[in-house]
């Protein structure tokens, strides 16, 4: 069963702010991943399995953010 970026962040009682902290990332880049107008280059993926204790399998990628 997948799981959001979004859904796997809030899971570990993170906000934000903090979890683009220790993803080595802007906030506002995190939130592009979240809502699918960017996706994350491999090393940032590999942080989120760590960060979120979720494996890349399990991770749900949105479609791509359309406005």
């Amino acid at each position: 069963m997948g799981i959001t970026l979004k859904a796997a962040r809030v899971n570990v009682g993170m906000s934000r702010t903090v979890a683009a902290e220790k993803l080595e990332v802007a906030v506002s880049t995190l939130r592009n991943y979240e809502i699918g107008k960017t996706y994350p280059p491999v090393d940032v993926v590999k942080r989120m399995e760590n960060v979120y204790g979720v494996s890349y399998s399990d991770l749900i990628f949105l479609p791509m953010y359309t406005e």
